[in-house]
């Protein structure tokens, strides 16, 4: 570029004027981080906002953190509704007609640091002595004086302060010496209107300020102005902003600024909401040139020439430190476009310019080249197209070529791949934002290498988007872009990755096969997320900063490991943004106070757990059941259950057959007492028809022909077992004809009492097979217990009822028939 003297016109004459915006610039805007310094859960904000209150209410729960009662009508805080609230840390009440505080308020919030109570009817500075307060806001209140408590002097944390009153119009000298040892960083005074006096030295007092901001108009006041700036350069504050410093009928600006070039220590200027003309700019700009100032900004500025020739400014044989400005938000009504004729060589040294807010539609074709040191361009919040920013109109040698930072957010893009071309231009080019706009996937795009980053956020591409974007990218910003899924594929083509924004999208799961090795930090807050998994995590092994608030959470096993594992110090959002959605019974319920236990989590845990629990009651059951004789209960249970299904199997095949008797009764002679004694009249008293043999054998026939007899005759034969039995040789022969007859006819017509215990080892070869039938078959005990007794008895007797009645007693009644006549006879 020529660095003679021979000006060009820059002509912000491209900037198409739009509307006077007129944001609130009365007090410093709470800074979000005073939230954050305070809020840690959800469940600890209270909004009590436009909800007619006339006074707190007393029912507050104790763990509220932030209380807005703001917009109702509270003229008075008293300390009662205030008592408890230990852990009160943010209160806000503004607009609410506030003429009183009572001291008593702050006794019962020790913990608070964030106080904002302006606009309100305060008639005074109220005594505040917080040990711990950082922010106060104490503007646009009626109080008539900036004499500061002495109560203030306990406020040794103090950071911000934000002091302004329409009936304060004086500024004395000793009015903050209570803060003079306070650690105050931030102080914003005034309330918009003009100043009939300041003390000089007023604001010396402050020897910690690094931020002054100033509300209140100096225009034909060039002697308070000096007065204020000598003020702050004795302070040593690096950064200053005055706000409507001229109003709009303001005629006389004068050379407010000249103390400028007397301060070094002010590195950064900002001009804020104030009216501004062609003959002050011109005079502030020579001062600026000549200042100590690094960064100088304005914001919202409505401009008029006042001059024929617009701005004129010459080149200054000076060595020029700033290297930073911003125009954020240019208004300008008169009827033709304003004109800057400058030489470039003034700004040759800048390395950060931002136009924003301007309703710029095409770039000066002089700028593209004209600033060789530019490593930072801020064209935000405009109105320029592809062709706007391009302009073919243009002729130039080389495009930014130091450019490092290229930002064009909120304006008219709309061809990603004309773009990607065009960027080939800029040489350094690392990172473009083109988010907020109207970006669409037109094409295959080709990006130069050295760009490293890329902000799409807020243009509706799709999930296809990965497919046009750089391998060669580190940083890429696809925030609110319509993505519902995010694949291993996707990230495979970026190696380099290692910072990823997802935020505001439709994505529903982060993939278990999930890889990028190199990713440090990750944005997947507001989207569909119900469960962040550890597999899911596992593929990003380096990964620093996890941002994933805002999600619907799940709250169950699934959430454990996130909640009890995860390090949170690796989350920016927690625990505040992180909340259960489901199930019903946890909804709204901060993540971070979800309980469960690791044990109903961990299936090894529970398995590690339940089966020594397992075996102790297995124990506990089988020591219980022991003692109190289960076995023998169970084996009779099984016997009437086993007699119960066999009876009901043969009830068909043995309906064409008949018996005599329910029973033979098979027993050795030694063992008639018990038999004659207790199963006889037992199961005769019952209505069972025995088969005895000391009874019922026909006298004068073969005892082999009798037991043969009997045996088939009977429904069952009951084998009544005992060391005798096993010694006697007819016991043998009726054990034979039995175990034949059930073979062949009944198979379950066999019943064993075990009337005492016999060892197998005592039974004779020729009772092998009784040892092989009491395997095979159930036998009953005769139990000397008498409870047990009862049980045994009904269970014989149940498989001896198994049998038809009518059957049993057939033959008997065609016996009895038959000696009718005979008796007949004999009368």
């Amino acid at each position: 570029m020529s660095t003679q003297s021979t000006s060009v016109t820059f002509l912000i004459g491209t900037i198409a004027i739009v509307s006077l915006i007129k944001p609130d610039c009365v007090a410093v805007k709470e800074d979000e981080s005073g939230f954050k310094l305070c809020v840690t859960s959800r469940g600890g904000i209270r909004d009590l906002s436009h909800h007619n209150l006339r006074s707190v209410p007393s029912n507050l729960p104790n763990d509220t953190q932030y209380l807005d009662l703001s917009y109702n009508f509270i003229q008075r805080l008293n300390g009662a509704p205030f008592s408890g609230l230990s852990q009160l840390c943010y209160l806000m009440v503004t607009n609410c007609g506030l003429r009183e505080i009572s001291p008593a308020v702050f006794r019962h919030t020790p913990a608070l640091k964030v106080l904002n109570i302006s606009y309100n009817e305060l008639p005074i500075i109220p005594d505040i002595s917080l040990k711990w307060l950082k922010i106060l806001d104490l503007a646009n209140n009626l109080y008539n004086s900036y004499r500061i408590p002495a109560s203030f002097q306990k406020l040794v944390n103090l950071d911000v302060l934000v002091l302004g009153s329409t009936a304060a119009l004086s500024i004395n000298y000793d009015d903050f010496d209570p803060l003079t040892n306070a650690s105050l960083h931030h102080l914003t005074l005034g309330a918009g209107i003009h100043w009939q006096n300041y003390d000089s030295g007023a604001l010396t007092k402050l020897k910690s300020l690094e931020t002054v901001s100033i509300f209140a108009p100096f225009c034909g006041d060039l002697n308070t102005f000096e007065n204020v700036l000598v003020d702050l350069n004795v302070t040593k504050a690096t950064s200053l902003r005055f706000i409507t410093l001229f109003p709009d009928d303001c005629s006389d600006t004068g050379n407010l600024f000249k103390n400028l070039r007397t301060m070094p220590f002010i590195k950064n200027l900002t001009i804020e909401n104030t009216w501004t003309n062609s003959s002050f700019m011109e005079v502030f700009l020579k001062n600026v040139w000549l200042s100590y100032l690094y960064d100088l900004s304005f914001v919202n500025i409505t401009y008029s020439e006042d001059t024929l020739d617009g701005f004129q400014f010459r080149t200054i044989n000076h060595t020029i430190n700033l290297s930073s400005i911003t125009f954020n938000g240019i208004n300008h009504y008169q009827y033709k476009y304003p004109t800057f004729n400058m030489s470039f060589e003034a700004i040759s040294n800048l390395t950060y310019l931002k136009f924003s807010g301007t309703g710029m539609n095409i770039l000066p074709c002089n700028l593209l080249s004209a600033l060789p040191s530019l490593e930072t361009l801020d064209l935000s919040d405009n109105l320029l197209p592809d062709s706007g920013f391009w302009w073919i109109h243009c002729s130039y040698t080389s495009v930014f070529p130091k450019l490092k930072r290229l930002s064009l957010s909120k304006n008219r893009f709309s061809s990603l791949s004309f773009i990607s071309e065009k960027t080939h231009q800029m040489k350094t080019l690392e990172s473009l934002d083109l988010s907020f706009n109207s970006i669409s996937l037109d094409g295959d795009c080709s990006w130069p290498a050295q760009l490293t980053e890329l902000s799409l956020g807020n243009n509706n591409l799709g999930n296809s988007v990965f497919k046009y974007l750089s391998e060669n990218f580190e940083r890429i910003d696809l925030s609110k872009t319509g993505i519902t899924a995010i694949t291993k594929e996707d990230l495979s083509r970026f190696p380099n990755l290692t910072h990823l924004q997802l935020s505001s999208n439709s994505i529903q799961v982060i993939p278990a096969d999930l890889t990028a090795k190199a990713l440090l930090s990750l944005y997947i807050d507001q989207n569909a997320i119900t469960t962040i998994s550890r597999e899911g995590l596992a593929g990003l092994p380096r990964l620093q900063t996890l941002k994933a608030g805002g999600n619907p959470f799940v709250c169950s096993c699934d959430s454990h490991w996130f909640v009890t594992v995860l390090n949170k110090s690796m989350l920016l959002d927690w625990p505040f943004d992180y909340t259960c959605s489901t199930p019903p019974a946890f909804a709204a319920l901060p993540l971070s106070e979800y309980k469960t236990s690791e044990l109903s989590c961990e299936m090894w845990l529970q398995a590690a757990v339940a089966v020594p629990v397992i075996i102790l009651i297995c124990a506990a059951i089988g020591l219980v059941f022991y003692k109190c004789d289960g076995v023998w209960y169970t084996k009779m249970l099984w016997v009437w259950i086993r007699v119960k299904r066999r009876g009901k199997m043969r009830s068909n095949m043995l309906k064409n057959v008949s018996f005599s008797y329910h029973a033979f009764i098979s027993y050795s002679h030694q063992d008639s007492d018990w038999v004659d004694s207790q199963l006889v009249p037992s199961l005769e008293g019952a209505g069972c028809s025995l088969c005895v043999h000391e009874r019922d054998f026909v006298p004068g026939e073969w005892i082999i022909d009798n037991i043969i007899s009997c045996v088939e005759s009977s429904y069952k034969t009951l084998f009544v077992l005992s060391k005798h039995f096993v010694q006697s040789e007819w016991c043998n022969y009726e054990l034979f004809f039995a175990q034949h007859r059930a073979i062949s006819v009944q198979r379950d017509s066999l019943v064993f009492i075990l009337l005492e215990p016999i060892p197998t080892d005592s039974l004779p070869k020729k009772f092998l097979r009784l040892r092989s039938l009491l395997r095979q078959q159930t036998y009953l005990e005769w139990p000397n217990d008498e409870r047990k007794q009862q049980v045994f008895w009904a269970s014989l007797k149940s498989m001896l009822h198994m049998a038809d009645t009518s059957v049993v007693m057939k033959d008997v009644a065609l016996a009895i028939a038959d000696t009718v006549p005979l008796l007949t006879d004999q009368d």
